[in-house]
């Protein structure tokens, strides 16, 4: 009776400990672990055997003609006709040598074409597999300012040997990588030789091989893809790209852990021991086992990605899958009887109240009687709706008064308290559209106070801000409902006068000209400052933008400035020059 009684006043806690812990005891443990070590140890077994036997399968198939034309390539670099030629490019007889050696191993290139670029010169060669170009091998001349011939210069950083650069063309759906090698002397540059090779059948045989829960692919020594099935994770042009913007094998990992193991494996593989690496990894949220092997001659790694799931047939363990899964359903009938009942069916009315304090209902919460763990959290969960039902109603508040704050501060400039230009922009666009609908025109006039450095460096920059607010003022004061004054920058401003022709611009420019000079600025310490400013007025185009706007109104301020400023000057169409009008 003391047990019965104590197991009734136990909370939640105790009782699902208790459940769980002698479910999984009597069936889950031993069968489960059984299972699992059996699955894992021989899926990764298998997995790592057909990883390595793959990774050698992909080093060999389809790349003996690009090793061929590699060599090929670095042959010809070597060859002492092309060496002496590209150390005095303008020796007929040795350019004529060059040429013809160029020529010679046209025809064993597969693509039976070559290029040549040499340095002293900076003369690009060329001839295709039609010797279109045998007149006038000469295409053009290289510029290290022009973005199409980075690939020669980023080649040339790179050093001595061969150095491998890919590039797809999307209308004939063609790949090629193209082979770039250093042509050298003792240790200096002297130009950079190649031919292209087009590399679609071998993508098709190699990297699009149908193989079920297979892929592969090649990278460089950066980790940029040089050659995968998906044409769109590919980085074409590596060498004239920076290392950020490349699309590199790690950016398709997900883990940091496995971008630094996928580094270090292609380090140890480079060396030449071992040949073969492999590790799992997750890639586009899958476990998958990715192996890499090296191609020396290439400067390329060749990745391999499996997907053991489908390589290896899971129908296998079937037997024990089955053994488990009878033992997991009656663990899982038992469990989900007691735990509904001790557990879900009271979550859910904790849940119904989550709910209704989402809808704002927060006097609305139900709270279970007892002692356990859901019962206090019914309970504290009741108190917290009645906390936060008074709390919203107070932050509602201080965040509507800090949004109007926010907006001032975005839309007025905050030493004369008339707009900045953001609000200005904004009150123009608005004036624009109304005008737009009534058959209106508005009018812009900038506003420079003249000479205002000068107040500054003789009375002082708290001088000059009296001033600043004290024009704003005054030009503020003349202004009509729609018509608006901002701040346009430092000390130049800018007035909008709606519903506008030429003779109301002009009438507005000569108030606000009136208003600024007829009384002297009085400041703060007993001195007075007598101010001029120079206008410039535009009358807007129905369809024309602030900016088309400000610029007649600006080169209309130019004339007036130009003219010995206090004064205004209006911008007309029709008229190469704005007229201007001195106040003196």
């Amino acid at each position: 009776m003391r047990l019965l009684t104590a197991w009734r006043e136990s909370g939640l806690k105790v009782r699902v400990l208790v459940f769980v812990t002698a479910a999984m005891l009597a069936i889950a443990v031993p069968a489960s672990g059984i299972f699992m070590w059996i699955v894992d140890r021989t899926v990764v077994k298998l997995g790592t055997l057909f990883a390595e036997k793959q990774i050698l399968f992909d080093r060999f198939r389809g790349l003996e003609a690009l090793m061929r034309e590699v060599s090929l390539a670095e042959t010809v670099a070597r060859a002492p006709a092309i060496i002496e030629w590209a150390q005095d490019e303008t020796d007929p007889e040795k350019a004529r040598r060059g040429l013809a050696e160029l020529e010679h191993y046209r025809l064993s290139f597969t693509d039976r074409s070559y290029f040549v670029v040499l340095d002293k010169s900076a003369n690009y060669y060329f001839n295709d597999r039609s010797n279109a170009y045998e007149k006038e091998r000469l295409r053009y001349t290289l510029s290290p300012d022009d973005p199409k011939d980075a690939w020669y210069y980023k080649t040339r950083a790179l050093g001595s040997g061969c150095h491998l650069n890919v590039n797809r063309d999307e209308v004939l759906n063609v790949t090629k990588v193209w082979i770039n090698c250093i042509i050298s002397k003792d240790g200096v540059t002297l130009g950079v030789i190649g031919t292209g090779v087009d590399l679609t059948q071998f993508i098709r045989e190699v990297v699009e091989f149908p193989q079920t829960g297979v892929q592969s692919m090649f990278v460089d020594l950066q980790g940029a893809i040089q050659a995968h099935r998906d044409p769109r994770v590919v980085d074409f042009h590596s060498l004239t790209k920076e290392i950020s913007s490349k699309r590199t094998i790690f950016r398709l990992l997900e883990k940091d852990a496995d971008r630094t193991a996928m580094a270090e494996m292609m380090r140890k593989v480079a060396t030449g021991e071992p040949l073969v690496l492999s590790r799992f990894m997750t890639l586009n949220g899958k476990e998958v086992l990715i192996g890499v092997g090296f191609l020396d001659r290439l400067g390329w790694f060749n990745v391999t990605v499996m997907d053991i799931d489908a390589i290896i047939d899971r129908r296998l363990f079937a037997p024990i899958a089955g053994l488990m899964v009878a033992i997991l359903l009656a663990m899982a009938l038992l469990m989900t009887i007691l735990f509904k009942r001790h557990v879900l069916d009271r979550l859910k009315r904790v849940e119904r109240g989550v709910e209704r304090v989402r809808a704002g209902e927060f006097g609305a919460i139900e709270a279970e009687v007892g002692n356990d763990e859901i019962a206090r959290l019914s309970r504290s969960f009741r108190d917290m709706a009645d906390a936060v039902g008074d709390n919203t109603v107070r932050l509602e508040t201080m965040v509507r008064e800090r949004t109007e704050k926010l907006e001032r501060l975005a839309q007025y400039d905050p030493l004369t308290s008339v707009l900045n230009r953001r609000g200005f922009e904004e009150a123009y666009l608005r004036e624009r559209n109304r005008a737009q609908r009534e058959g209106r025109r508005c009018g812009l006039i900038l506003v420079d106070l003249d000479r205002f450095k000068a107040i500054n460096d003789e009375f002082g920059h708290h001088a000059g801000d009296e001033v600043l607010i004290a024009c704003a003022r005054r030009m503020q004061s003349s202004l009509r409902g729609h018509d608006a004054c901002a701040r346009w920058g430092g000390d130049e401003f800018i007035v909008m006068i709606a519903d506008c022709d030429q003779a109301a611009l002009e009438a507005a420019s000569a108030r606000i000209l009136g208003l600024i000079r007829g009384t002297p600025i009085a400041l703060s310490d007993g001195r007075a400052v007598a101010m001029t400013v120079s206008l410039g007025g535009a009358l807007a185009g129905p369809q024309e933008d602030i900016d088309e706007v400000t610029l007649n109104a600006d080169a209309a301020l130019y004339q007036i400035k130009r003219s010995g400023r206090d004064g205004y000057a209006l911008h007309d169409p029709e008229r190469a020059a704005a007229r201007v009008v001195r106040a003196d």
